[in-house]
């Protein structure tokens, strides 16, 4: 046909028609079982292709969802039968996250709702509205708030959080950590219920590595990601690590992950049996050897390239300090396993000391109580690092020292 001939005319456009053109412009969204929620939101974030724009959605029966026109992907696999799945809004199809299947939604949902318009929308007044928290954790499909002084109605800030968060199946009020007796060694947090699922047990993903834990029963802290991060970076592949308190594997985990062989202690049961577990589940059980015992106990069997201390004791009963704030003294402080850490470490080898200290003497205090049991031991040492974790309680500071000691 020559150039300027006119087009043909078309005839009316058909509700196929429409619906074609409506469906090819529809965002994509990620199908995933929900259990590895999180897991491929990491890895979906990892190739930027994820879309934080609009809302994650639950997709039982998968309604407002059609295939994508993407076929033949390597990153699609058939669903399997009878499990609840999840709609991960994606700005194109995956190239390395494996995933069920990816859909066109047909009507999405921005994500342009904040925790205080969903609250303002179940009946809260603006003066209400001032207690709305401003931060919470997510942990794998938990939602971790503390729940501020003069909030008018705890159950419909639980509700609005597991709205906000659609990967969330339960909402834990955090009352913090228990300090008194066999808890308070133990290290076990305390929390309540406010909405969603009693069954709290969960698997939570950071940088690959993966925790199951019930954040109703044992410690995790999200403050401390980046350090549970930098371990699996700063260890060389066969080194010979011994984590003194292991826990459910925060720093066990990264570093076997990496290649060191990981000698774990851990005394309280509940933590041990996840930690056996999540050995199992990140694929390092031949490089963990797990202890349920006191850490003290295993010292003289280990000889150790490096050793992690991440323990700084539990509270005791709060006294009035100095500056007029109350402060408790602590007791099995890191400080006091000094010598035990040293026992198990090889000349030149590196200790990650945890402390928590007043602000008032950063760095003072922690470097002289390494300088003190160092030369009790007969040896030097050498500081390679220090930094801040966290903000453990007003004026106090969760910090760690790398030191080499020889």
């Amino acid at each position: 046909m020559p150039e300027d001939d006119p087009t043909p005319e078309e005839g009316p456009a058909t509700v196929d028609d429409v619906l074609e053109r409506a469906q090819a412009d529809a965002p994509l969204a990620a199908i995933v079982e929900k259990p590895r929620a999180e897991t491929a939101i990491e890895s979906l974030r990892a190739e930027g292709v994820y879309d934080d724009s609009r809302r994650v959605r639950e997709e039982r029966g998968r309604s407002g969802a059609t295939p994508s026109d993407r076929t033949g992907s390597e990153t699609t696999r058939e669903r399997g039968d009878g499990s609840d799945t999840i709609a991960l809004p994606i700005t194109e199809p995956p190239a390395e996250t494996s995933v069920l299947e990816v859909v066109r939604q047909l009507e999405p949902e921005p994500r342009n709702r904040d925790l205080e318009d969903l609250l303002a929308d179940r009946g809260w007044s603006d003066s209400e509205l001032e207690s709305v928290p401003g931060s919470w954790a997510v942990i794998g499909s938990v939602i971790l708030v503390t729940v501020p002084a003069g909030c008018p109605d705890e159950q419909a800030l639980g509700e609005a959080l597991l709205e906000l968060h659609g990967e969330g199946d339960s909402v834990l009020a955090d009352e913090g950590i228990a300090n008194d007796g066999e808890a308070g060694t133990h290290r076990e947090p305390r929390t309540r219920l406010l909405a969603g699922a009693r069954d709290t047990e969960t698997i939570h993903t950071e940088h690959g590595t993966r925790y199951g834990l019930d954040p109703a029963t044992v410690m995790f802290s999200p403050g401390n990601q980046a350090e549970r991060a930098r371990m699996g970076d700063v260890v060389a592949d066969g080194e010979r690590v011994f984590d003194m308190f292991a826990g459910i594997g925060y720093f066990t985990l990264p570093m076997a992950r990496a290649g060191a062989r990981v000698t774990a202690a851990e005394i309280n049961p509940t933590a041990f049996r996840y930690l056996l577990e999540n050995a199992v589940l990140n694929d390092v059980g031949d490089r963990v050897d797990a202890y349920m015992t006191d850490c003290r106990d295993l010292a003289t069997e280990i000889d150790a390239d490096r050793v992690v201390m991440g323990y700084y004791g539990s509270a005791d009963a709060a006294v009035a300090g100095a500056d007029g704030d109350e402060h408790r003294t602590r007791t099995d402080e890191a400080h006091e396993f000094l010598p035990t850490a040293l026992e198990a470490l090889v000349p030149g080898g590196v200790v990650h000391y945890h402390e928590a200290t007043p602000t008032s003497r950063l760095w003072d205090r922690p470097i002289e109580r390494l300088e003190t049991a160092v030369a009790d031991a007969g040896r030097t040492l050498d500081v390679l690092d220090r930094r801040r974790v966290k903000s453990h309680s007003a004026g106090v500071e969760h910090v760690v020292l790398d030191v080499r000691v020889e």
